[in-house]
């Protein structure tokens, strides 16, 4: 009986698995896809989100999406700047379609941590923040340092609006 549990649970990571690898799969080709139209628009978008330009971000980034909905990167910044215009129930919604699209992409469980927290779901910020640092060993070690330091921090201090221990 145990034997066969541990069989039951070894198809089943077999098929998480796959089910990743596909998804990988599906995002590369999405990505070679690409016009460089599209291409260039991401990259626009890109910069207006790193120069806090978080408004002209999410209208860039409506404008791709509507283009290239099977984009998880640009699902990653349009929560990103909607994160930037305090919008942080929206910015949940693209990290976790980033996620759906593409369970590999780090930087999408990192926003969606960083969006739960801000909306008070602190277990899953938690789970977010520990899959963003299994995927992002090769990541920045600054950018490394900072998930660890929060997550240090949400496990250290109770969710907000918890029962205080008994």
């Amino acid at each position: 009986e145990d034997q066969l549990r541990q069989v039951a649970e070894l198809a089943e990571k077999k098929r998480a698995l796959e089910d990743r690898r596909a998804a990988v799969i599906a995002s590369v080709e999405a990505q070679d896809k690409l016009t460089p139209d599209l291409r260039l628009r991401f990259e626009q978008a890109t910069v207006m989100l790193h120069s806090g330009q978080h408004e002209y971000a999410v209208a860039a980034l409506h404008r791709l999406l509507a283009l290239a909905p099977q984009m998880p990167e640009a699902h990653v910044n349009m929560g990103f700047a909607l994160i930037g215009l305090k919008q942080t129930a929206a910015a949940r919604d693209f990290f976790a379609t980033a996620i759906e699209l593409n369970p590999m992409q780090a930087n999408a469980y990192y926003g969606l941590a960083m969006a739960a927290d801000e909306l008070g779901q602190r277990p899953e910020a938690i789970g977010a923040m520990r899959s963003y640092l299994h995927l992002a060993r090769g990541e920045d070690p600054r950018h490394l340092a900072k998930a660890r330091a929060a997550l240090w921090e949400w496990e250290a201090t109770p969710s907000p609006g918890a029962a205080p221990p008994r």
